[in-house]
């Protein structure tokens, strides 16, 4: 299977994951890009925060056209998620793969437990 393939149903899974559980599709992404699509560590995450992005307002945008969408439940994260984002994305740089690896497994571990408790 060609390599733009596995991009292209990388994306979809992604895609679908988001849209069905109103996020989560860089749970699905990052391990396939890394393992399925040969991606180092560091770049599979980076192309995440790049794809996720417009996978999110594809979703609340369904979402807001089926008048299912929280405006005001959500708007006060916005400015939380600015703000843990712009920290985060300057300390990926100084962070070691090993370390981003095992936070990432980590957090999905927590989520999985927390989920199913």
């Amino acid at each position: 299977m060609s390599d733009k393939v596995k991009l292209a149903v990388t994306g979809a899974l992604a895609g679908a994951v988001n849209g069905c559980f109103g996020g989560g599709g860089g749970m699905v992404m990052a391990p396939l890009l890394q393992g399925w699509c040969r991606r180092e560590t560091k770049r599979a995450l980076a192309t995440c925060v790049a794809a996720i992005l417009p996978l999110c307002v594809v979703s609340a945008a369904v979402y807001a056209l089926e008048g299912s969408f929280p405006w005001r439940e959500a708007a006060p994260y916005l400015a939380g998620g600015a703000i843990g984002g712009a920290v985060g994305g300057r300390l990926f740089p100084a962070v070691a793969a090993k370390w981003l690896k095992g936070l990432f497994a980590a957090f999905l571990l927590y989520g999985a437990w927390r989920y199913l408790r």
